[in-house]
């Protein structure tokens, strides 16, 4: 069962967090803050994903838990950020007062700062002993690259920059690809890296991540409108009072249910079509997941 899996391997990544985090204890505002920001319900898709194609490679998941840590302390900083008055200004973020709104807006900048930073010394010092040193350097890389200018951050501002004005799909699709795809592309090549995956594996995976990457996040736009703050923990319509651009805005709420069926169905067989049906079930009920999720 997905569920099962998805709950073990949730508790699993967050054991390791709370370990990681049990290190650091000053400035108390700080490290109560980091734990506060990462620790509160998330659903953990990016470790999960990581976590699953290091299995279907046959290697064993231990091998990715720095990564995986490292990669929900960077999801974690940019929801901290997201939520400034500056940017989205949110009050709650999964049922519970945004980070700014618990602990102060100056504080709050500083903890999504301090989250992102600490992702970086655990990619280098807790890798150590697990994985080849040109492993982790190329994971860094690509990690850096994914999170910064080229991938999230890229895709936040042009998302910014958006609010209030009618854009193109291929706008769209920009921000989409690298405001929330390249963080759910990154545990994918992670894994490759670790589990030496050859070009062809690798090709087919990544193509699985970017539908993936589309998918969650034009059920996210269907949810803004369609969902309740009781499942989501945040206020519904928020993307509607910023003005921001989204797939139900530019071509419909219908249209945009059935883009996200037919996204799912190729994911799925892009999954079925190049791997052995047992060792990847998971993956393609992963994909359907997405599609009914409510939060």
């Amino acid at each position: 069962m997905l569920k099962s899996y998805l709950n073990e391997n949730k508790a699993f990544v967050e054991k390791n967090i709370e370990k990681y985090l049990s290190e650091l204890t000053y400035p108390k505002e700080i490290s109560e803050g980091m734990k506060y920001s990462i620790l509160n319900g998330g659903k953990r898709i990016r470790p999960i994903l990581l976590f699953m194609i290091l299995e279907l490679l046959g290697e064993k998941k231990e091998l990715g838990i720095p990564s995986a840590v490292a990669l929900e302390m960077i999801h974690s900083y940019s929801l901290v950020h997201d939520d400034l008055p500056a940017l989205d200004n949110d009050d709650y973020r999964r049922g519970k007062l945004t980070t700014h709104k618990k602990f102060g807006e100056a504080e709050g900048i500083l903890i999504g700062d301090a989250l992102l930073t600490h992702a970086f010394n655990i990619l280098s010092e807790k890798n150590k002993g697990l994985i080849d040193s040109d492993k982790i350097v190329e994971i860094i890389g690509k990690t850096s690259s994914y999170s910064g200018i080229n991938g999230m951050i890229g895709g936040q501002l042009v998302d910014i920059k958006s609010e209030g004005k009618i854009v193109d799909l291929n706008t769209l699709k920009y921000i989409h690809e690298n405001k929330t795809g390249k963080l759910l592309k990154l545990p994918i090549e992670i894994a490759c890296i670790i589990g030496d995956a050859s070009n062809e594996v690798r090709k087919n995976l990544e193509e699985y991540a970017d539908l993936l990457g589309l998918a969650f996040q034009i059920k996210d736009d269907i949810l803004d409108i369609e969902g309740d703050f009781e499942s989501l923990g945040k206020p519904i319509g928020s993307d509607i009072e910023l003005k921001k651009s989204t797939y139900p805005s530019l071509i419909g709420l219908e249209e945009s249910k059935k883009l996200l069926s037919e996204i799912v169905l190729r994911a799925k067989s892009k999954i079925l079509d190049n791997f052995d049906k047992k060792d990847s079930k998971n993956l393609v009920k992963l994909a359907e997941y997405i599609a009914n999720r409510n939060k």
